[in-house]
């Protein structure tokens, strides 16, 4: 069958920590953990560098461990040993990415796309990591939130990259108004140029402030048991009222205690404990 998980060698700077793993469905290849690079002249930079590299040497020993356990097999091992490594020393899209694999491989669809979905929030324009999040997607049973086209445009940008964006527009607009108002001979010249940023600027603005929404007011949780049931209130007693299985995403509604109430796919609302899912920001 079609090979879905990708080839995701880096860059020979980086620490080639590969293994492979082929099945009737899947070929999956490691991503490495990167390197810093050498010095640099200016001493804040240098700083920063040796702190990677004492960064990189905590990890890189528990990295190749958990590289070795996902080419032995032990597939659920290896995706704890990953998830052990991003709980102590951070976040990184390579990381995320070799704990969807080993999380699908061993099984659990919930903790994949959730991995996945961290590591999407590192690097949105990913080809091979979009491609394994729909794969998985694909195999989950049952109604599950889907992204809007907006969502996917919007998404395609980190946070922190369309802040820069919309600082620069913001600064080259003010820049040209300054320049309009000390040199009164180029406004016929600048006139369409700053009428561009103008426009450019307030567009980003408008994007910056979606995507902020979404990150800090909005929050979804996915399934990460073989089936879990929502109740009618924020207690075990409580009614059932439908039934996810694992993978299904959903947007949560509110908080209470160890419950979220969330919305499905379908508009179905429930309660489920924090134990049955993984709450993930919004994108």
């Amino acid at each position: 069958m079609r090979n879905w998980l990708s080839n995701l060698a880096r860059s020979s700077r980086r620490e080639e920590a590969q293994t492979a793993c082929r099945s009737q469905t899947t070929d999956c290849r490691l991503r490495s953990v990167p390197r810093p690079l050498g010095c640099c002249l200016l001493f804040v930079l240098l700083a920063l560098v040796c702190a990677g590299k004492i960064f990189a040497a905590d990890v890189s020993p528990d990295f190749s461990a958990a590289n070795e356990l996902y080419a032995k097999g032990k597939f659920a091992d290896a995706a704890a040993a990953y998830e052990k490594i991003l709980q102590t020393s951070g976040q990184s899209p390579a990381l995320l990415f070799n704990c969807g694999n080993a999380e699908f491989k061993a099984g659990h669809l919930g903790q994949a796309i959730a991995a996945y979905r961290q590591a999407e929030l590192l690097a949105p324009r990913d080809a091979e990591l979009r491609a394994n999040l729909t794969f998985v997607r694909s195999q989950v049973q049952g109604a599950t939130l889907r992204d809007s086209r907006w969502q996917n445009w919007i998404g395609s940008l980190t946070l922190n990259e369309g802040t820069v964006i919309t600082a620069i527009c913001f600064w080259a607009m003010f820049a040209l108004l300054a320049a309009r108002q000390l040199r009164p001979a180029l406004t016929p010249k600048l006139r369409g140029l700053t009428r561009l940023l103008v426009v450019l600027a307030f567009l980003s603005g408008a994007v910056l402030a979606v995507q902020a929404a979404n990150h800090f007011t909005s929050a979804e949780a996915v399934v990460t048991g073989a089936e879990a049931t929502a109740r009618s209130g924020p207690f075990d007693d409580a009614q059932s009222t439908f039934t996810a299985r694992d993978g299904t995403e959903m947007r949560i509604l509110d908080r209470h205690n160890d419950w979220v109430e969330v919305a499905d796919g379908t508009g179905k609302i429930g309660w489920f404990n924090k134990q049955q899912v993984a709450i993930l920001p919004g994108a």
